[in-house]
Formats: C-alpha cells, sequence, structure tokens
C-alpha cells in the first residue's frame, strides 16, 4: 500500500520533474543543439501535458480519491512510462531511438489505461455507491414508487409559558 500512496503523491511533482530531467539531461550528456530545439519544443510541452492529463484521470476516480493510492495497474504503467522518460533523458545515441518510441507507446498507454479505469468506474457507479437514489434497480434511471421515501417535518413542538 506505501507504494501505492507514494505514486498517489508522486503524479503531479512528475508533471515538472520528468520534463525539467530532459532539459537537465540535455546539458549534463551534451546531446546538441537540435537536441535542445526538440526538448525545448517537443519534449518538454509533451511529456507536461501528457503526465498532466494521465495524472488528472487517475485523480479523478472514486476509488483513488477514497483510498488516496493508485491501482497497482496505474504503478506499472507510470513506473514503465517514467523509467523511460529517465532513459530518453540520458541521451545515448545506441538506445535514444528505441527508448523514445518505448516512451511515446507507454505514455499512450498509460493514458488509455488511465481513461479505462476512469469510465469503467463511473459506468459501474463508484460514484453514488451501490444504492445510488438516482438509478433505478435495471438501472433505466426511472425510480419505483415503491422505492421513494417520504419524510415530513416534525410536529411543532408545544411552546412553555416562560418562553415568551
Amino acid at each position: 500500500m506505501w507504494l501505492r500512496r507514494a505514486f498517489f503523491r508522486w503524479l503531479f511533482p512528475a508533471v515538472l520533474v520528468l520534463p525539467l530531467w530532459l532539459l537537465v539531461g540535455w546539458g549534463v550528456f551534451e546531446a546538441g543543439g537540435w537536441a535542445f530545439l526538440w526538448v525545448l519544443f517537443i519534449a518538454i510541452p509533451s511529456v507536461a501535458i501528457a503526465q498532466l492529463v494521465s495524472s488528472l484521470l487517475v485523480r479523478a476516480r472514486p476509488s483513488v480519491q477514497r483510498d488516496r493510492a493508485v491501482s497497482w495497474t496505474d504503478v506499472a504503467g507510470f513506473g514503465a512510462w517514467h523509467v523511460l522518460t529517465i532513459l530518453v533523458g540520458l541521451y545515448s545515441e545506441r538506445w535514444f531511438g528505441v527508448a523514445l518510441a518505448a516512451a511515446i507507446a507507454a505514455a499512450l498507454i498509460v493514458f488509455w489505461l488511465s481513461l479505462s479505469q476512469f469510465r469503467r468506474e463511473i459506468a459501474g457507479g463508484a460514484v453514488f455507491g451501490a444504492q445510488s437514489p438516482f438509478t433505478g434497480d435495471d438501472r433505466t434511471g426511472r425510480i419505483d414508487p415503491g422505492d421513494v421515501t417520504i419524510i415530513t417535518d416534525a410536529p411543532p413542538r408545544s411552546r412553555r409559558p416562560d418562553e415568551d
């Protein structure tokens, strides 16, 4: 559980840290001028936006809000994507292309997994719980008259003579 909670806390800092790593890696590993332009105008915005959108999808899930921990699928997906992003920032000519392709594929997979988990929880009624007052038994949205409880006001309290 501690690992899932750590990833929960890491999601939003990663929006800044991972793109910053690409910029720092460019300087440390002497990637060159074209790589600097690629980092500045393509890599940093792409990684930041993809990370932010995926993080928002994960954080919007009712189970994540309730438990304050991501799922194991999220841990595996985000973990692989972040490791691949770090490898891209190393700028080695041997594996740069492979790491870049794998990081892009991982980002797309993480987005798809986040979206599908979000849709599954919302469609499953996780927002309102199992006994939603807004849906009928057949999930058509109609409420049967037998399911309605009418609450009336309590009878007025008798006033004591000293309350005047």
